[in-house]
């Protein structure tokens, strides 16, 4: 039987639902639920949907209150994640099934059906509007976890993750640890003001902490604030961000590109096979149009073409449009490092270029192999340098190394571009590394040399 509440467009159903399991009564529970561990029953409930969330209302049998009644809860359900919501009615099963026989309404059927409408308003609205999440629904409601920036923080996380957006997850996860360790485990968000976002930035900045690193920080802080803004959780006012409030600090285009003469050295370094091994990891990079390391552990056989390495990039891989295919010459130098640490062509063209890439479709665990092998590189390249006695460099310095070295080497900047993957030139000079002084002095002549 089914018909429809006038008021609030919702529906007023019966059904049975399936056996369910019940721990074993205590002393004080009600009768009928202390004869049996497991039953079968019919209720009658409120049912709300849009756009897959589901607002249930039901009698929860588990567990009578001191009173001998039973809660009746507003059950939420997104994504197959429940969340129950008190209406503030307490009822025996006989007083439940009642009003639900015949749907009168009571003072408690009042108060159940105001507390129902009032979950679907909320849930209609933050479906409208495009960022539903149980934690910002608890928000609304004035729940104090969904009012910590701590928790929205996990639940935009948490969305990342189940997204599959892997980097996104990674820096909410950081911005989070970050602030808890300046703010806290309990940020409520009025408490963000502009003043809190200074004292953060200072302290995030006595920590060592680049100026990269705190934009990207803070970026995630507005987003969450954002999201927040949107579902009513603050004000307008109480927003922190913006001109005449906090301003996020400019990340610095980090330029960390070496020189010939170190790359040439670096080259030529003979040490432990362990270092020798991250080395060639690294001049595969720089040699490979500076190629991301994620791109380049996950290479296969079949991105070796006509003596060209060819391959679209991750991160570009899912945009709209046609990503770009880049191409880059296997040189002989590449060639003696593939026959070193790459292996062999077996007859199988998805195999692997390189033995550290595993077959999984799970771009967190492709993430955390990315991430060891990246972090063991790096710890190798500082002892190599020290070794070497030049500056400190990273597998990130192979991409800059080969966009400045093709510059200096007389590439146009088109060239580059097309190299690298990039899609504007404007995104390509943010990898050269700034004017030498050599070359200053080079330049400075030609005002002169008038012949």
């Amino acid at each position: 039987m089914r018909f429809f509440h006038p008021s609030a467009k919702i529906s007023i159903f019966s059904e049975k639902l399936p056996q369910r399991t019940i721990p074993h009564a205590k002393a004080g529970l009600h009768a009928n639920c202390t004869q049996m561990a497991t039953f079968q029953f019919i209720i009658y409930m409120l049912k709300y949907s849009k756009d897959g969330v589901s607002v249930l209302v039901i009698i929860d049998r588990r567990r009578a209150k001191k009173n001998g009644l039973f809660p009746v809860k507003a059950e939420i359900v997104h994504r197959r994640t429940q969340k129950y919501f008190p209406t503030g009615v307490d009822m025996s099963p006989e007083e439940w099934e009642k009003w639900n026989g015949s749907r009168r309404s009571s003072g408690k059927g009042r108060r159940i059906e105001s507390c129902f409408q009032r979950l679907c308003k909320e849930v209609n609205d933050l479906c409208e509007h495009g960022n539903f999440s149980l934690g910002i629904l608890a928000a609304r409601l004035g729940k104090d976890s969904g009012m910590m920036l701590n928790s929205s923080l996990a639940s935009l996380a948490g969305e990342f993750m189940k997204a599959g957006q892997v980097n996104s997850y990674y820096r909410c996860r950081s911005a989070l640890n970050a602030a808890e360790k300046y703010g806290g485990k309990s940020i409520h968000l009025s408490s963000v003001t502009p003043e809190w976002l200074r004292g953060c930035e200072r302290f995030w900045t006595d920590e060592g902490k680049s100026c990269t690193t705190i934009h990207i920080y803070m970026k995630t802080i507005k987003c969450a604030m954002n999201t927040a803004k949107s579902a009513g959780i603050i004000k307008e006012a109480q927003f922190p961000f913006g001109k005449g409030r906090y301003m996020i600090p400019r990340a610095n285009s980090r330029r960390m590109a070496l020189s010939k003469e170190h790359i040439r050295r670096i080259m030529n370094y003979r040490g432990p096979g362990h270092l020798e091994e991250n080395r060639d990891l690294w001049l595969f990079s720089y040699l490979c149009n500076g190629i991301n390391f994620r791109d380049m552990l996950y290479l296969r056989h079949e991105n070796v073409i006509d003596g060209e390495i060819c391959f679209i990039r991750h991160k570009t891989a899912g945009s709209s449009g046609n990503p770009k295919m880049i191409r880059a010459t296997m040189t002989e130098q590449m060639k003696q490092i593939m026959d070193r640490i790459c292996i062999p062509y077996e007859g199988d063209p998805k195999a692997f270029l390189f033995r550290y890439a595993e077959h999984t479709h799970d771009q967190f665990s492709i993430s955390r192999t990315v991430r060891r092998i990246v972090g063991q590189c790096n710890k190798a390249l500082k002892e190599i340098a020290a070794e070497l006695e030049i500056p400190c460099f990273t597998t990130y310095s192979a991409r800059h190394s080969f966009a400045t070295t093709m510059l200096r080497g007389g590439a146009d900047l088109p060239f580059i571009s097309e190299s690298l993957g990039h899609s504007s030139i404007a995104m390509t000079e943010n990898y050269l590394a700034g004017v030498t002084r050599e070359e200053r002095r080079r330049y400075a002549g030609i005002l002169t040399d008038l012949q």
